[in-house]
């Protein structure tokens, strides 16, 4: 399946906030009906956080992914991937819970510790419903996402148990040797699923030269062991996805990650950028993955094997 991409698709994260956009998924059902509407469109995978249905905080007890878990499972064969950044204000134990719970065939994992600067989108947001969402922007000049050895650690040995497979979130090329060390220790399996994460501050840039050294540093590293995917934030996100693709790789979209469809147009839903960057892929000759496909290629347990 060497020329089939795997089109991930976030579909709410916890970076944006509600008055950014009319279009970002915030009730159980509007995060349903967006990942539906993603998978419809060719999204393999689906990554998923939960958010409290009133004021659009993120919420990571398992008690709020379940509505939605359910009517994705009975309405799709999409591959669910849970979150366990959650908000990079939450301690690790809060962020595994839903994982932990409802057992998936993919959670996400971030795999180091780092600065997360959320404050730059305070020049061009000025005006929010929630008091929640300023103070949560103007507090990342002083955030530090913490993923520390101990805490990675607990997250797999959590996790393992559940037979999950992870999306392993790699910010910089220190994120990569820290997944090298877990894999060496013996905590991790192959075929790795390293998602190579540009644009964000406190990250790696998005240039293509970062882009080149993040996948040249994964290949020293992990040979022929892993799959390689990309996401990139904000304006950055379709050149990362289609440089990543000329170079073999699979791609990661959807509102977690951008608001945006084209310069100065919001995205009216997940499904619009899952529908552009197919179209970047079908434009290079390459196939995309179908759940069934995306499934044999990271071996993943099935659908039939969650706990929801």
């Amino acid at each position: 399946m060497s020329n089939k991409v795997i089109i991930s698709c976030a579909i709410t994260g916890s970076i944006h906030t509600p008055s950014m956009s009319p279009h970002l998924p915030v009730t159980a059902e509007d995060i349903a009906h967006s990942a539906l509407g993603a998978a419809d469109a060719g999204a393999a995978i689906v990554h998923l956080h939960a958010r409290n249905p009133i004021d659009g905080r993120p919420d990571q007890s398992p008690e709020a992914f379940e509505p939605f878990l359910k009517i994705i499972k009975q309405s799709s064969d999409v591959v669910i991937n849970l979150t366990t950044g959650g908000s990079p204000y939450m301690s690790v134990e809060e962020r595994v819970r839903p994982a932990k719970h409802w057992k998936p065939e993919v959670a996400s994992l971030n795999m180091g510790s780092m600065n997360f600067g959320l404050f730059p989108m305070l020049k061009r947001y000025k005006e929010f419903a929630h008091e929640w969402e300023r103070e949560m922007l103007e507090g990342s000049h002083d955030l530090v996402f913490r993923n520390s050895f101990k805490d990675i650690r607990y997250a797999l040995e959590t996790l393992n148990t559940t037979g999950a497979r992870y999306e392993f979130e790699c910010y910089d090329t220190s994120h990569l040797h820290n997944l090298y060390y877990f894999w060496q220790q013996g905590l991790v399996q192959k075929p790795l699923f390293i998602q190579t994460c540009f644009g964000l501050l406190g990250g790696i840039g998005p240039h293509p030269e970062e882009v080149l050294h993040m996948r040249r540093t994964a290949d020293r590293l992990f040979g022929d062991n892993y799959h390689w995917s990309v996401l990139g934030a904000g304006a950055s996100q379709m050149n990362v996805a289609a440089q990543a693709a000329a170079m073999g790789g699979h791609v990661r979209v959807g509102l977690e990650d951008n608001l945006w469809i084209g310069k100065g147009q919001l995205a009216d839903s997940n499904a619009a950028q899952v529908v552009k960057v197919r179209q970047i892929l079908e434009g290079l000759g390459l196939e995309v993955a179908t759940p069934s496909e995306a499934r044999s290629i990271l071996q993943l347990k099935g659908g039939d094997n969650v706990g929801f």
